[in-house]
């Protein structure tokens, strides 16, 4: 009897001893838990995040047809952005996208991008907690008055219709950044997709015409955008450019060989380049899944610093143009858990700086400075060849003939006898232009 009462209070014994150390660990780990939390709350309230990509104008247009009288930007529902989420997850600074369906190419895209253009200079002045910037001045200042700084990217260079000028308006509006391709080729630049099987060419990524859009976006100082690009139309960007580009909303092709993600033998390239590559949130993009968590996102960003460094790397969530996220990361709010992510992960203050804005403020530092150094450079003059770009509905700039001014009149018009006044006023007309 006195045995079972001694082994008895022996397992009650340990059996306390065993729940006391449970609970210290789970104290531990809360404390744990909670210290990286408001460690990750406090660098970012430091180092306010600048995101390369969201795609807030194109839900507008598809929910709201770009109407922001009947919505409240503080709050809204049917999106992933809006401003007290931007403000909780402590973004001071987003590139905002100005997309266009590679539909439009050839059609309306121009129309289309302005419109876009205009309902994101709309937003960024009509409401208080924005500031449209178009300088690495304006968007350290947006910080100090507390703002939202928001810059422009167009997404896909079919935007711009082959045409300089078209290029150097949108620069006007504010335009900062511009992806050379979305899901479809242009006349001069490769894909990384195959959605539409238009100007396919063999061994020519980029052509004489985009060269010369990359130089003068280089002389504007307006940033290169190489996601959605091919492998080979990157390399070939990347081997031109005078001043270092980014990947705005780009991962690890190696984690997740998606043709949207980069590999390794372009990250080295990139680090040559001085540029950036900024980590995109989109699932399909992260996992190669339908599904994915924080772990398999911070995946792509110990990846790519372990093969060129955290100084190459920016953040670039995609939100509002994807439609699935990793769990815990379903919107702009959910910042801050991929930074406790790699806080848990050894990743420095130092680094994480870097990540969250100081990287994409060098290369835009960057950008600017090469724009400076070519100041010199009169506005490039390059004109696309008729028959790369391909489009019956461009009109060639030259005087008509006068038969085909003739066919163009009504019968009852050539029933008159009207004909030889119409001839001799062409005629005349045509003299004088000459």
């Amino acid at each position: 009897m006195s045995y079972w009462k001694t082994s008895a209070g022996a397992s009650c014994s340990l059996c306390v001893h065993s729940l006391r150390a449970l609970l210290a660990f789970s104290l531990c780990c809360f404390i744990s838990g909670n210290s990286e939390r408001d460690r990750a709350h406090d660098l970012l309230s430091r180092y306010p995040l600048i995101d390369g990509h969201n795609d807030l104008a194109l839900r507008l247009r598809i929910h709201y047809n770009n109407q922001l009288s009947k919505i409240n930007l503080t709050q809204l529902t049917r999106v992933a952005t809006d401003i007290s989420r931007l403000r909780a997850g402590h973004v001071q600074a987003q590139m905002f996208s100005v997309y266009v369906l590679c539909g439009a190419q050839h059609m309306d895209a121009v129309r289309l991008t302005l419109e876009q253009i205009d309902v994101i200079r709309r937003i960024c002045t009509e409401y208080p907690d924005f500031e449209l910037v178009t300088s690495t001045q304006e968007l350290r200042d947006s910080l100090t008055r507390d703002k939202i700084a928001c810059l422009i990217g167009i997404e896909g260079g079919h935007s711009i219709d082959s045409s300089l000028p078209a290029l150097r308006m949108f620069y006007q509006l504010g335009v900062r950044s511009m992806s050379l391709t979305h899901s479809c080729n242009t006349p001069w630049a490769e894909s990384s997709t195959n959605y539409y099987k238009v100007f396919v060419r063999p061994n020519n990524s980029l052509t004489t015409f985009g060269k010369a859009v990359v130089d003068e976006m280089n002389r504007l100082g307006m940033i290169v955008d190489l996601s959605h690009t091919s492998f080979e139309t990157a390399s070939a960007v990347l081997n031109h450019s005078k001043a270092p580009v980014i990947f705005s909303h780009s991962s690890s092709y190696k984690i997740c060989n998606n043709s949207r993600n980069v590999p390794d033998w372009l990250l080295h390239k990139l680090k040559v380049n001085r540029g950036l590559i900024m980590v995109n949130f989109y699932t399909p993009f992260i996992s190669c899944q339908n599904e994915a968590n924080v772990s398999h996102l911070a995946d792509h960003f110990d990846h790519i610093k372990a093969v060129i460094g955290a100084k190459s790397i920016g953040i670039g969530g995609d939100f509002d143009g994807g439609i699935r996220f990793p769990v815990g990361l379903e919107d702009v709010s959910k910042y801050p858990v991929i930074i406790q992510e790699l806080l848990k992960r050894k990743w420095t203050e130092e680094e994480l700086a870097d990540v969250l804005r100081n990287n994409f403020l060098r290369v835009f530092d960057e950008v600017e400075k090469v724009r400076n150094e070519l100041s010199w450079k009169k506005p490039s003059e390059e004109e696309i060849p008729q028959t790369e770009v391909a489009n019956k509905c461009r009109m060639e700039l030259k005087q008509p003939i006068l038969r085909e001014l003739l066919s163009n009149q009504s019968p009852s018009l050539k029933s008159k006898g009207q004909n030889l006044l119409f001839l001799a006023l062409a005629l005349l007309f045509n003299s004088f232009l000459d």
